[in-house]
């Protein structure tokens, strides 16, 4: 990893966080995400500290290396998710959930699909409510990617991350898989991974972005969050951020 320093960036570098667009939030805040929030850029949009972030993802992969990973399951279900969510899943082991997460899938033993999860990550704590109600019904842990208008009840670890932007989820889910095994003692250094940032990141056809099929009558400030326009947005630069200048700090938040 990169070398610890106290209040400072651990698990990557500085510029390779802003050119992820992973502390660019939206035009909203939830209760439960206010105090990860660090400032608002020019066009309104909030942002989240840098350093927070990472501290937030170190400790999320030290807790995950403590479960057995075939007891561990990740939930995704937004377009951008789910690549980068199945690929952490398939590098530490956990057991992979693509779209929602059916009720009593968690609960009732006479369902086909039944799982006994000791761990849940979901990767939108406002999408993958459900899996959410379930996992709280068992009382296990949750970890939780969540942007700054998603709701945190019943999260028990939050990632404070823009959890729209293809690029920010790739580089999440490759910072988390990384960790977690240097953590886990299955290698050595992060010289050891042998997967790159890419392999995590959602593949678009034609290389361009993924266009999912507009519904009937929707106008462009209806489109979904993680439609290629909202993409656009989530990972747009503010002006000052232009050439990754400095990150501002901001101390962690404690859970």
């Amino acid at each position: 990893m990169v070398e610890e320093k106290q209040s400072e960036i651990h698990l990557a570098d500085q510029n390779d966080y802003l050119g992820s667009g992973i502390h660019i939030g939206t035009r909203t805040q939830s209760p439960g995400m206010k105090r990860f929030v660090y400032g608002v850029r020019e066009d309104g949009l909030f942002r989240l500290d840098i350093k927070t972030i990472d501290s937030r993802i170190m400790l999320a992969a030290k807790m995950i290396a403590k479960y057995n990973p075939k007891e561990i399951v990740v939930t995704a279900s937004r377009l951008y998710a789910i690549t980068p969510a199945e690929r952490f899943s398939e590098i530490i082991g956990a057991d992979f959930r693509k779209g929602r997460v059916n009720p009593g899938v968690f609960t009732n033993p006479k369902r086909e699909d039944f799982t006994e999860p000791k761990l849940l990550i979901v990767s939108d704590s406002r999408n993958e409510k459900q899996a959410i109600k379930e996992a709280s019904k068992i009382n296990i842990p949750i970890i939780a990617i969540s942007d700054t208008d998603n709701p945190t009840k019943f999260v028990d670890f939050i990632i404070p991350s823009n959890n729209r932007g293809r690029k920010s989820l790739a580089f999440i889910f490759y910072l988390l898989a990384r960790a977690v095994l240097v953590y886990r003692g299955d290698i050595k250094s992060d010289a050891e991974f042998s997967y790159g940032v890419d392999s995590f990141e959602a593949k678009m056809d034609d290389g361009r972005s993924a266009k999912p099929a507009p519904r009937r009558g929707e106008t462009q400030a209806q489109r979904p969050a993680d439609h290629p326009s909202a993409q656009k947005r989530a990972e747009a630069p503010a002006p000052q951020e232009e050439g990754a200048k400095k990150a501002e700090a901001a101390p962690a938040a404690e859970e």
